[in-house]
């Protein structure tokens, strides 16, 4: 086992299998760990584990467990589809990282608060979402790793460098770091530190649009998670606690033979959406919680128990049909 990851070599066997990686990937055959190889493993895991705030709502607990053990028995084991939301992917991604023999740690993130999806205002919340930092060997800098921010996030390995515009997969959206100074900070003086900020826009054409923000020299620890999980999991302001989302990105096969991201499933509350294309067309709009739970494992391959079907009754979440 390797005393850096919470996880043991069967574990990571088990994973590997389970995210659909190419056998030339795993440890048995000796891969190089460089870039290819970080892509390959994002992309799969990207494409395999959803976004999924549901333990918030469909749990008897109705609380999130960042235990690494919990995570992977949740999303490798129990074959049920399920994810997790922003902490829970990172963190069971940021093990596997260092297990496989990664440079991996995880920063905190800063979020400007959407309204419909779509960045508001120019404040930026406290710190709420988590992303990987890594070092690949032979790269001249670290890259930055996002499984679960949702349906805008990146779709590939970003480097931190800024300015440098990716095509982000599916349609003609785009991403890129900026580098300066966010609203929310007092303190410009000398030693002061810029902050990574991660931008959007849908087409060339358009304008960018600053998502969230982040340190890459300021490591967060299981103690920071904790308080991270905790508010974002259950402080009535978060819209966690009131909004039931998952998002499933597809996957396809670049003209190289290697995976890459497709298109993307999405929902909040009970509307549901798919882009494929670039163009965002209406699925499904469920109102009652039988309709939602079969969407669920219909559109998206999450399978509810029958626990954790019944255990949103009553709650804000709950879907109840015309009344």
């Amino acid at each position: 086992m390797d005393l850096n990851s919470a996880y043991t070599p069967a574990q990571v066997a088990e994973y590997l299998a389970h995210i659909g990686l190419p056998p030339s990937f795993h440890p048995s055959a000796n891969p190089t760990l460089d870039l290819a190889y970080l892509t390959a493993l994002f992309t799969h895991q990207l494409t395999t584990i959803p976004y999924d705030n549901l333990s918030i709502h469909y749990s008897p607990q109705h609380a999130i467990t960042l235990d690494p053990q919990a995570l992977f028995t949740k999303m490798v084991t129990s074959r049920r589809g399920r994810g997790g939301y922003c902490m829970e992917n990172s963190i069971l991604f940021n093990h596997m990282l260092r297990a496989i023999g990664f440079d991996a740690y995880l920063s905190g993130v800063r979020i400007r608060p959407r309204v419909g999806g779509v960045p508001q205002g120019d404040s930026y919340t406290g710190w709420v979402h988590l992303v990987n930092i890594v070092a690949v060997a032979g790269q001249p800098v670290r890259f930055a790793l996002d499984v679960g921010f949702g349906g805008d996030g990146m779709t590939r390995p970003m480097p931190l460098v800024e300015g440098v515009v990716h095509h982000n997969s599916i349609g003609t959206q785009e991403v890129r770091f900026g580098r300066r100074f966010i609203p929310n900070q007092r303190f410009r003086g000398e030693g002061a530190e810029k902050m990574w900020v991660y931008e959007v826009r849908n087409g060339a054409e358009k304008e960018w649009v600053p998502f969230f923000a982040f340190h890459d020299r300021f490591e967060f620890t299981e103690a920071d998670f904790g308080n991270i999980n905790w508010y974002t999991s259950q402080a009535s302001e978060s819209h966690q606690t009131w909004t039931t989302l998952a998002i499933r990105f597809l996957r396809g096969v670049a003209e190289d033979g290697t995976a890459r991201v497709v298109g993307k499933v999405m929902m909040a509350e009970g509307v549901i959406k798919e882009n494929l294309t670039g163009k965002t067309r209406l699925v499904k709009v469920c109102k009652t919680e039988e309709e939602r739970v079969a969407a669920l494992a219909d559109l998206f391959g999450i399978h509810l128990t029958p626990e954790e079907v019944v255990s949103i009754k009553g709650r804000r979440a709950e879907l109840v049909g015309d009344v």
